[in-house]
């Protein structure tokens, strides 16, 4: 089968992209369109052109692969594609069902007109690989949407729905099909001879645009794009499209879009883009496992990691039961549940509509009988292994004997939650992130007895409710807890050794992180942090700082307290003199001489024990691949997406370096501060984590 097939409607030659799974542009795809342009253009009887997408998409974007590759495009390139249809005598008109993204919607907009279904997303989504749109994509959308909506959309990726695009300009009509609408409105254009419009020779929303509105968004971007290079770049890019002549726009947006291309951001970027795709394959499941449906869930414990679960689920078009045995507490949290939609209605990111539909798919119970419709339960109650054992034993009494029974438990032991039940097969750990509702990650562990379908029902559950789904092993903490806890600790070290809370936090927001390790202590709770603490032994050879002991001891847990490692005035931190007072102390406490520690070395040993112990959960097989761990840690931990994940950043950075680090602190630290095996071995023969 060709890439674009080339056929008839009586007078209007139909192109349609046929390279699934999702219709990427690439060589083959490339040149079918080009030879379908010219050939229209040579047939007398042919009057207007369509483009649409089979299988109900038009095209997704550019071929990744190619990409990935980091060489030069072979020609036609998108652009020579586009410079034929500009250059075309006859109407050309996109039909766009499904989705047109990055590539695919530049090739749509440079099509004279565009007609799209009801339920179709177009976007520029290219920031998310690093890159800026490359093929006259912010030079079109700016002078057809406006500078101001091109700003917000291309910098943020967003998959912009039809009626969206329709109100913005940047398609031209609502049709269902698409492809019909667009055909009857081809002849028509062609009958009346419509002037053809240049989609990159419009002006009117660019005329008398204020340099202001540039510099007011880069203000704007600053916290969110901070160390990134793609979102400054196409902001560089639509001030072109606005202010240069249409040429030396393009020309300018080629030369960012390959600035970008060449980075190490986009490089990374793309090691996540595959990583997350790939966390989805679970060796040794068979093709025959299939996912149980589920069409109904429950979410046991109303608070505010339930609440969000139970929105995760509304949000994805299932209905969800929520149960706490009092009614207060039930009426507590479906009262959050209810601000927290009023609270995005407020803010323009949810229609009343939508908020409505989910809020109505929520129910509240107080009777375990009740769950006994629901194809999944996920257990959310407070971290405590005596209480979750509890809960499990009473529903397996009362749930359905196929329905999956699943633990939030965020480092509980998997198995001893199993023990609980007559079914251990059916029991696995779902590890939402808080806030369920936003956060990205979901962290499922399968336990020694978890069945195939099991598994694999909560891997495809993970793509339903919008996550990226990772499978980890059981162990303490997991994949991101277990890591977690040698970042915090080395971060108390590093305070008794001279470091100061706000030298430590500028060198990792600076990293990349949006919050440092103390701030994010301040923010979770210094009693929080202390208490689990206080759950863990620690091998003989180890020991905790007492700082955070000491903190707590003085009312000063964080945030809510408006003290913890800072002060606060509102959520502003202020360094406070009181804290490196009480760290002082501890030092002169311990015999440890303090002294200037410089930033570098604060970095390296924050993040080198971070990838030791991913290197251990990669051998011990509770992580499956090294790049899961970085799928983790870019979608529950903070770590920028841009710099690849620990694992990723180490490899690239060197190993070798991570392994010096951990055997200068082991002699102070303990055993498990030990380079892991597998870091060592891959140090010394110069390989990576796939090599």
């Amino acid at each position: 089968m060709p890439a674009v097939d080339y056929r008839l409607e009586g007078e209007v030659a139909v192109l349609t992209i046929a390279n699934p799974p999702v219709n990427a542009l690439s060589l083959a795809v490339r040149e079918g369109l080009l030879q379908g342009l010219q050939r229209a253009e040579q047939e007398r009887g042919v009057k207007a052109v369509v483009v649409t997408g089979a299988d109900g998409t038009f095209a997704a974007g550019a071929d990744i692969n190619e990409v990935a590759s980091g060489l030069v495009l072979k020609s036609p390139i998108t652009r020579e594609v586009q410079a034929q249809m500009e250059a075309a005598s006859k109407p050309i008109v996109a039909a766009i069902d499904g989705v047109a993204l990055g590539g695919g919607f530049e090739l749509a907009l440079a099509c004279h007109w565009r007609l799209a279904a009801a339920s179709a997303k177009v976007g520029l989504p290219e920031v998310k690989l690093g890159l800026i749109p490359g093929a006259g994509g912010t030079l079109r959308f700016t002078r057809l949407a406006g500078p101001q909506a091109a700003l917000e959309a291309i910098t943020s990726g967003a998959h912009l729905p039809a009626a969206r695009a329709l109100e913005l300009g940047l398609v031209d009509a609502l049709a269902d099909p698409a492809l019909p609408g667009a055909l009857a409105f081809a002849r028509q254009a062609a009958a009346e001879k419509r002037p053809l419009r240049i989609t990159s020779d419009v002006t009117e929303r660019i005329r008398d645009v204020s340099p202001d509105l540039f510099a007011s968004f880069r203000r704007k971007l600053e916290p969110k794009a901070r160390g990134q290079l793609a979102p400054w770049r196409i902001v560089d890019g639509i001030e072109a499209a606005c202010t240069l002549p249409k040429e030396a726009a393009l020309a300018r947006e080629r030369e960012y879009f390959i600035e970008c291309r060449d980075s190490p951001q986009r490089k990374a970027l793309v090691h996540v883009f595959f990583a997350e795709r790939e966390a989805r394959k679970i060796p040794g499941l068979g093709a025959d496992v299939s996912a149980l449906p589920i069409r109904r869930a429950a979410v046991i414990g109303a608070g505010t990691m339930g609440a969000g679960i139970a929105m995760t689920f509304a949000n994805a078009g299932l209905p969800v039961s929520v149960l706490e045995l009092s009614g207060a507490a039930l009426e507590r949290g479906l009262g959050l549940i209810r601000r927290n939609y009023d609270g995005s209605v407020a803010r323009g990111s949810l229609r009343r509509e939508r908020a409505d539909q989910a809020l109505a798919l929520i129910h509240g119970v107080t009777e375990y009988q009740a769950l006994s419709g629901a194809d999944i339960v996920i257990e959310a109650v407070f971290e405590d292994m005596k209480a979750k054992q509890e809960v499990f034993a009473r529903l397996d009494q009362v749930a359905a004997p196929h329905a999956v029974l699943a633990t939030n438990t965020s480092t509980l032991d998997i198995d001893t939650i199993a023990a609980s039940t007559s079914r251990p097969e059916k029991v696995v750990g779902t590890h939402f992130f808080s806030p369920a509702n936003v956060m990205k990650l979901l962290e499922n562990v399968r336990g020694k007895h978890t069945s195939p379908q099991t598994i694999v029902t909560v891997m495809a559950l993970g793509k339903t409710l919008g996550k990226v789904a990772v499978l980890a092993g059981n162990c303490d903490g997991f994949i991101g807890n277990r890591m977690l806890m040698f970042y915090g600790a080395e971060a108390e070290f590093l305070l008794e050794e001279g470091a100061t809370p706000e030298q430590i936090d500028r060198v990792i927001e600076g990293f990349g992180f949006a919050m440092g390790p103390l701030a994010m202590r301040d923010l979770a709770g210094n009693d929080v942090g202390f208490l689990i603490r206080k759950g863990r032994t620690l091998p003989p050879d180890e020991r905790w700082s007492p700082i955070l002991e000491r903190l707590v001891g003085e009312g000063r847990l964080g945030q809510k307290a408006g003290k913890g490692f800072y002060r606060y005035e509102g959520r502003t931190r202020i360094p406070d003199a009181d804290v490196v007072a009480l760290i002082e102390g501890v030092s002169r406490d311990l015999g440890i001489r303090r002294r200037q520690i410089p930033d570098e070395e604060i970095l390296g040993r924050l993040l080198h024990p971070l990838v030791n112990e991913g290197a251990r959960i990669v051998e011990e097989g509770i992580a499956i691949r090294a790049s899961d761990v970085d799928v983790v840690y870019v979608n529950g931990y903070g770590f920028p997406a841009y710099k690849g994940g620990p694992m990723y950043w180490a490899q690239e950075s060197g190993l070798a370096q991570v392994v010096q680090t951990m055997r200068r602190l082991a002699p102070t630290h303990g055993a498990r501060w030990r380079p892991a095996g597998l870091l060592e071995r891959l140090a010394a023969s110069g390989k990576g984590w796939s090599g």
